[in-house]
């Protein structure tokens, strides 16, 4: 349950930092960045790893406590959570997009290790990756924002970026066992498996 809850708190860190961008334009660098780079950590040794330590994914951490504990405000977030699970079990049945997608990782991987994985150009090359791909699946994720912002290109490119790195979580919290069921039957779980990672 203890790598299970890093899964899911990246997943809600990654839709958090979705809906700031699209309503103010602008995303939160220490939430994001360990969002972005967890979709090149293809072959990571651990959970952790993949975030690069528990730290990475606190922000989501804290939501999820929130969550759990009935205190959260944003009620868009946990339809955007369970729209992206939805479209996850979709996306790993289809196994000519899933090579697509890890093409297009891969291909974007040396510019990310140089340059960053909040680079433009890796966060368009990302975005349109996910537009060519992800966004077909049915259901689609819907974003709702600001429309000031969500029609700039650069904008609508980094939402789609950091759904795709929503969709390296919801990947992950599945190959490590989670599923819906948990989110209803073991909540006690895993708030207590989210606060030992928080510190009590």
């Amino acid at each position: 349950m203890s790598d299970r809850v890093l899964a899911l708190a990246g997943l809600v860190q990654a839709l958090a930092q979705v809906r700031r961008i699209a309503d103010t334009g602008q995303a939160e660098s220490a939430a994001v960045n360990p969002v972005l780079e967890s979709i090149f950590q293809v072959d990571a040794a651990s959970t952790e790893e993949v975030y690069g330590g528990v730290r990475g994914v606190r922000p989501g951490l804290v939501l999820l406590r929130d969550y759990f504990e009935s205190r959260s405000a944003d009620e868009q977030l946990p339809r955007l959570a369970l729209a992206v699970m939805q479209l996850e079990r979709r996306f790993v049945r289809d196994g000519d997009m899933v090579e697509r997608v890890h093409a297009g990782i891969l291909a974007q991987s040396d510019t990310a290790r140089t340059e960053g994985s909040t680079h433009p150009d890796v966060l368009a090359a990302l975005g349109r990756l996910y537009s060519e791909t992800l966004s077909h699946l049915r259901p689609r994720v819907l974003v709702q924002g600001n429309p000031h912002y969500l029609g700039q290109p650069q904008v609508v490119a980094e939402v789609r970026a950091v759904l795709l790195g929503a969709m390296r979580s919801a990947v992950l919290w599945r190959q490590l066992g989670g599923s819906l069921w948990d989110l209803v039957l073991r909540r006690a779980q895993l708030l207590a498996a989210v606060r030992a990672h928080l510190g009590g």
